[in-house]
């Protein structure tokens, strides 16, 4: 999801995403290591995900908006 698209959240909606995104990451590494993950570029995708919406939310924190 782009950061555009991310900014319309509000926080708790985020926080609830980042948790998702999180659990996501996990399971995506367990298959991983399972060797049942058959797309690899999976977890840069939910990664980066993760860091978007820890940069929204740091950045609400901060008082810095775009």
């Amino acid at each position: 999801m782009k950061a555009v698209e991310l900014q319309k959240f509000t926080d708790e909606e985020l926080t609830q995403m980042l948790e998702d995104s999180k659990r996501k990451l996990m399971d995506l590494r367990f298959q991983l290591e399972m060797n049942r993950l058959k797309n690899h570029s999976q977890i840069t995708v939910v990664k980066r995900d993760i860091a978007r919406i820890k940069t929204i939310l740091r950045g609400r924190e901060l008082g810095i908006r775009r």
